[in-house]
């Protein structure tokens, strides 16, 4: 399997316009979205991937749904519906409405390719600092000690 990038990864205006209408206040799909759009590009998967074969799924989305099914308590299965099913999904994931997503499968061989090596440390460095860069992370403080709970 190859990593061939995804060019646009603009959210299709049928899928923005149709995610609004039903959910005006948002979702957290919708959250992540708006708000950490680009905490991951499919280029940052490259060594990841061999250059020649069959085009794989996007690892950008895939780290996606990672993020969102940890956030909602998904099981593999649950979260591939979801990207099937939901609107808010789709949304996040900047996926044509049409589009029918993937199997759950495809999660825990995502996972497996996660764990070898340091990616997941390179990955989340990565996110760190895209986090910072968007102002949603701050440097460490000083923390208050005055809590008995400490």
């Amino acid at each position: 399997m190859s990593l061939r990038p995804r060019s646009g990864e603009h959210v299709p205006s049928l899928t923005a316009q149709i995610a609004r209408a039903s959910n005006p206040g948002g979702t957290t799909a919708m959250w992540v979205r708006d708000r950490l759009d680009g905490l991951w590009r499919d280029g940052d998967f490259a060594d990841w991937y061999p250059r020649d074969g069959r085009p794989g799924l996007s690892p950008a989305q895939l780290a996606t749904v990672c993020v969102l099914q940890f956030l909602l308590g998904l099981s593999d299965r649950q979260a591939a519906e979801a990207v099937r099913c939901r609107i808010d999904f789709k949304y996040a994931m900047a996926m044509e409405l049409d589009d029918p997503g993937f199997h759950h499968s495809v999660l825990a061989d995502f996972r497996d390719r996660l764990a070898e090596g340091d990616r997941a440390d390179r990955l989340l460095d990565l996110a760190l600092a895209r986090l910072k860069e968007a102002g949603l992370v701050h440097e460490r403080t000083t923390q208050r000690t005055d809590s008995t709970h400490v």
